[in-house]
């Protein structure tokens, strides 16, 4: 366990009866006091390390569980607890629904004020190689097991291509294997470390902001086809192309090629020109009859079957007609919206960044939809009053918001619009449940529809049905 600090203290028989905070279990000691703790499923009676307060709750960590749960399984990827996601591969399939559910449920009644019963949530056929888009990263430090630290061993420091453990921006669980997306990502990203090893082809070093090779992602389709594209720090004597031409030449499954140069202190890349290297540009996907340009930037559902199961609940929430006007808001590359043309009249999508509406707009385009209008911009500026007089009111409106939410300026304009339908579709329970509250002033919640479209991790997707008092 390492040193504890003053604070920290062993609590015996800890109860754990369900699922809370960002996917921690909680659990209570004999005194009553709540604890939410890493490594303990619902059901399990487990010694803790307590630590400090947060928000009121104490955190903590697993020490020995003393008695399992009935629903405590055996984790399948080797390196369960140690990279920060799937974080319930110890927790049977089933009770992981049934605590999404619930978790659905405790939020709309606790924080929305909203007892609408919860339909049974729709759990993903795929468990496992779900999805089409995962990101590594690389480090000159690769984070070290609690086993490691503890040996008398002296440990060499190796570089590392992975996921970053959590807390840790500055070193990477250097990953083998994978189970989130087709053991071809497996096969790229760790002939990638051994060619970066061979070569002396530099690892990234986050502390000091030097080194080559930042990060790599890796995009695929129901078809087999990969888009690959890498992060360099620099391309310093054209270094950035011998790495592309090397994994060219070793991965014909590879169709697409982009290469980005990030000079900045953080990872992200949604500012950064994307360079199209070789192959195709983009990525082709289909969801049911509709089908997509998937570019290095664009945002995509990335569990492709569950998002197929999500669209269509839209389209039965939705129940529209052919002559109804349709707002969708958050639209990212149109996605909802083209899925949902063929059975409107007119759809009018809002999205802040730029490129997905050049996306949404490309797609269009592509399936042959005539009927829709995209709009790049911040929704809570362009849903005005103005807007509503130029596009008319919508007869059902559509809201995919980020996990914040719905800012407070777009829910007063959805009072004022008064569409007779919304349909909101939620990655976090809790924000969305805080919105439902305040469009309870015109609204009732008709129905609620959980959707897992990442097991083994805390995250839930919600449909709301909302109809106009």
């Amino acid at each position: 366990m390492g040193r504890k600090r003053a604070k920290d203290v062993i609590v015996n028989d800890v109860k754990f009866s369900g699922i809370a905070d960002r996917g921690k279990a909680v659990g209570r000691d004999a005194e009553g006091k709540v604890y939410f703790v890493d490594g303990a499923v619902p059901g399990d009676t487990a010694d803790i390390l307590r630590m400090r307060k947060r928000k009121g709750v104490y955190q903590g960590k697993v020490v020995k569980v003393t008695d399992p749960s009935p629903h405590r399984i055996e984790p399948f990827c080797e390196h369960f607890g140690m990279c920060g996601g799937c974080k319930w591969q110890h927790l049977n399939y089933e009770t992981q629904l049934s605590e999404k559910q619930r978790v659905v449920a405790d939020a709309m009644r606790r924080i929305g004020g909203i007892d609408t019963d919860v339909n049974a949530i729709l759990g993903s056929e795929k468990e496992t190689f779900y999805r089409n888009k995962v990101e590594y990263s690389f480090s000159t430090k690769r984070w070290l097991t609690d086993e490691e630290i503890k040996s008398d061993k002296t440990i060499t420091q190796q570089p590392a291509v992975g996921f970053h453990s959590p807390g840790a921006f500055d070193r990477v669980v250097d990953i083998d294997k994978c189970y989130l997306q087709h053991d071809v990502s497996n096969e790229i990203r760790n002939h990638l470390r051994e060619a970066s090893i061979e070569h002396g082809w530099e690892f990234y070093d986050a502390r000091t902001h030097q080194g080559f090779l930042r990060n790599i992602y890796l995009r695929n389709n129901r078809k087999g086809q990969w888009m690959l594209t890498v992060c360099f720090n620099h391309k310093k004597d054209n270094l950035h192309i011998v790495v592309m031409e090397n994994l060219i030449a070793k991965f014909p499954q590879i169709s697409s090629m982009h290469y980005v140069i990030n000079q900045k202190v953080n990872d992200s890349i949604s500012d950064q020109e994307a360079i199209h290297y070789w192959g195709d540009t983009h990525l082709e996907e289909s969801l049911d009859h509709v089908a997509f340009d998937i570019g290095p930037k664009s945002f995509f559902q990335t569990n492709t079957y569950q998002a197929e199961v999500m669209y269509q609940q839209v389209v039965r929430m939705a129940n529209l007609s052919a002559d109804d006007n349709v707002y969708d808001l958050y639209t990212g590359i149109g996605s909802i919206g083209l899925y949902l043309a063929k059975n409107a009249g007119h759809i009018v999508g809002i999205e802040a960044i730029p490129e997905a509406i050049e996306d949404a707009k490309i797609n269009m385009t592509k399936n042959g939809i005539t009927n829709c209008t995209f709009y790049a911009g911040d929704v809570k500026e362009i849903l005005s009053s103005a807007f509503w007089e130029k596009h008319g009111r919508p007869d059902v409106l559509i809201t995919d918001p980020p996990r914040a939410g719905m800012h407070a300026n777009v829910v007063d304009m959805l009072l004022t619009l008064e569409s007779p339908r919304i349909v909101y579709v939620s990655c976090n329970p809790a924000t969305q449940a805080r919105d439902l509250k305040l469009l309870a002033e015109k609204y009732d919640v008709k129905e609620l529809q959980p959707i897992d479209m990442f097991p083994h991790t805390h995250h839930i997707e919600n449909i709301a049905l909302l109809k106009l008092k």
